[in-house]
């Protein structure tokens, strides 16, 4: 979905249910930049995380869960991107998460931003990053040798 953020700041977030693949994702949302008209960021910085092996005791990883509010957590995290791009002067922001199992490799987030400069571009793709990791409300349960645990501290609810 797109939607312009305060600032005119064009915002893509979608959260998937199912594997998906961030480059093209990436390679989409550049098309939709391209297609909008406006002129391009002279900056651009992207993210993609996957899913660690491990737990955080260190034991192999089955699969890793995260649970969300449908509408609580779009909602966050448009706030969140928001913050961020009014903060740094970003110009367009697209966010990608996975919810449910996701299996360790697989992608868990992209997070990729554009601005007129370098420096805000990075810092601002990092704060948001760091934002996603602490106040989205996603619960994480780490699964190993058929046991969940609840990872404690991830989330700010």
């Amino acid at each position: 979905m797109a939607d312009p953020l305060p600032g005119n700041i064009a915002l893509q977030l979608q959260l998937h249910p199912e594997r998906f693949d961030p480059l093209v994702a990436l390679a989409a949302w550049q098309r939709s930049l391209a297609a909008s008209g406006a002129e391009p960021a002279a900056a651009e910085a992207h993210f993609i995380g996957r899913v660690r092996g491990v737990t955080a005791a260190g034991v192999p990883l089955e699969a890793l869960e995260l649970e969300h509010y449908p509408g609580m957590t779009e909602a966050q995290i448009s706030r969140l991107a928001a913050d961020c791009a009014q903060r740094h002067g970003l110009r367009a922001v697209r966010v990608d998460h996975r919810v449910g199992r996701v299996l360790p490799g697989e992608a868990i987030v992209l997070v990729a931003v554009t601005a007129d400069r370098r420096g805000p571009t990075q810092r601002g793709g990092q704060e948001l990053l760091e934002a996603l990791k602490h106040e989205a409300p996603f619960w994480k349960r780490e699964w190993s040798g058929g046991v969940g645990a609840w990872v404690e501290g991830n989330t700010a609810f």
